[in-house]
This record gives C-alpha cells, structure tokens and sequence, in this order.
C-alpha cells in the first residue's frame, strides 16, 4: 500500500486510467472522476461525461500505457500512449491531473503524433526505450 499522498495520488491515476482507457469500466470508473470534474483538453467536452462519452465512441482497441509519472502535492502528471483508437498514429501525451480528497477533479494535457524512427530527427523514440515496429 502506497504510505505518502504522493504515491497514494500515482497509484489512483494509474488505476483510474487503467479503468477507463482498458477496461472501459465505466461505473467503477465513476469513483474516480468527480461529477464536476473541470476538462482543459481542447480534445474533449466537458466535465466526467465528455471523457467518458469519448472513450465510449472509440474502437475497443485502444490501449492506455502509462511511462514516467510524477506527483508533487495534488497533481499527478503521467507520460503514457494511447494506441488503437483509430488513427493512423500513436498519440504520446503528458495528462495532468489535479485530486482532491481521492477523486480526480481537473485535467489537462499535452498531446502529440508519436513519430517512427524514419521521423524522428533525434532518432530517440518519444515514449519507452525503443520504436514501435
């Protein structure tokens, strides 16, 4: 069991992700967003039913894997791809995430195309330790 508010706060975003984005659980995933969840991402309507609507209207094959996550008080910021929902690439995204009291109550994020080996200029892959064949 996670002993400090900043492993606690990790380990719900990774079970909260892991809810929505895999499992598409969507009443267990209701204990983790509060009902007046606030959303900054400009790829989502508003509050807990915008995200859960979207993850809804998506392929059942996307997959959320989470990479470096880091916490500091009441936000959680966690380096993850999304795969599967039905474009032509990855996403790689930075969520940041504020909790209150155990339940995530706002977001925000930075979201970009995950480049190939071929597009990449650094040569250094964006998520992981190598590229996605």
């Amino acid at each position: 069991m996670p002993d400090t508010l900043q492993q606690r706060n990790k380990a719900l975003v990774l079970e909260a992700f892991n809810t929505l984005f895999n499992r598409r659980d969507y009443e267990t995933a209701e204990r983790f967003w509060s009902p007046n969840y606030i959303q900054h991402s400009a790829h989502i309507e508003p509050g807990r039913e915008g995200l859960f609507n979207l993850i809804k209207g998506l392929p059942s094959t996307l997959r959320y894997e989470p990479g470096l996550i880091v916490a500091e008080g009441d936000y959680v910021i966690v380096h993850g791809r999304f795969s599967g929902f039905g474009l032509p690439v990855n996403w790689i995204a930075a969520d940041i995430l504020k909790i209150y009291d155990g339940i995530l109550i706002e977001h925000w994020d930075v979201i970009q195309d995950e480049a190939t080996l071929e597009g990449s200029k650094s040569k250094a892959p964006m998520f992981g330790d190598h590229f996605l064949l």
